[in-house]
Parts: C-alpha cells; sequence; structure tokens
C-alpha cells in the first residue's frame, strides 16, 4: 500500500474513531453520578428526584414511583429494602453496554449478597436521569 492511500484510510477511520470514543467518554457522566451518589447518601430526596424521569420503573409487580412525592414516601423501598444503595454505590461503578452507550446501570447485593439489584440511568435532553429500578430475579 503506497503512502497516499495510508493517509487516505487515516484521514477516513479517524473521525469515526473520535466520534466513537467520545460517546464512550461522556464528561457529563462523573458530575451526575458523583451527584445522585451523593444525594442518596444524604437521603436528599428533592436532589434524588430531580435526577430522576418519572414514573420510576420498578421490579415486577411493584407499582412504579408516578412522581417526586411518591418517591418521599417510598424512598426506603427503592433504596433499602431490597439492596442497601447507600453502602452498595460507595464502591460501585456505572456498568455500560457498548450496544446502548446512551444507558449505565449499577448493580448492587441484595440482601442475600447476590448482585440482582439493578439501578438503571438514562442520557435524556436534559441529561443523565435514574430511570428504573430492577430486581433480575423477579
Amino acid at each position: 500500500m503506497n503512502r497516499g492511500a495510508i493517509v487516505l484510510l487515516f484521514a477516513l477511520l479517524l473521525p469515526t474513531t473520535l466520534l466513537t470514543t467520545q460517546a464512550n467518554q461522556d464528561q457529563t457522566l462523573p458530575k451526575f453520578w458523583d451527584d445522585f451518589k451523593t444525594a442518596v447518601t444524604a437521603r436528599n430526596v428533592e436532589a434524588v428526584a430531580k435526577l430522576t424521569t418519572f414514573p420510576l420503573e420498578m421490579p415486577y409487580g411493584i407499582p412504579r414511583v408516578r412522581s417526586a412525592v411518591q418517591l418521599r414516601k417510598r424512598y426506603q423501598e427503592v433504596f433499602a429494602q431490597q439492596s442497601d444503595a447507600i453502602a452498595c454505590f460507595q464502591k460501585a461503578r456505572p456498568e455500560f453496554d457498548p450496544q446502548t452507550p446512551k444507558k449505565f446501570s449499577v448493580a448492587c447485593p441484595d440482601k442475600a449478597g447476590n448482585e440482582v439489584i439493578l439501578y438503571n440511568f438514562t442520557k435524556t435532553k436534559t441529561g443523565w436521569k435514574f430511570v428504573s429500578f430492577d430486581n433480575i430475579n423477579e
């Protein structure tokens, strides 16, 4: 392959590679995750509600959390009943699927120690939001 062809190939592939890398390294994610962890740890329901999309999807058979008012009433159910989110979030890191770069989840152990509790997040037009809580055993 001659030098001109290599330069042309590099020039064509570089923008695609940069876009893919940028999508995987969203600069808003670290701040969102830190804000969300801090709000959950402080039991700041209002701050958590601002970082949540309603209705918040819940595990099979459990009604969705439809508003910030309901989140205030059901806070323990979401963050403490099936898993200790405060302890989990201190160590847990967001997990991404390369197929869905605008989504991530955080897996937490249930009371038996099995990592089956998932907190799911999606990037919306207004930024990252907490969108669902799930127990993959149910």
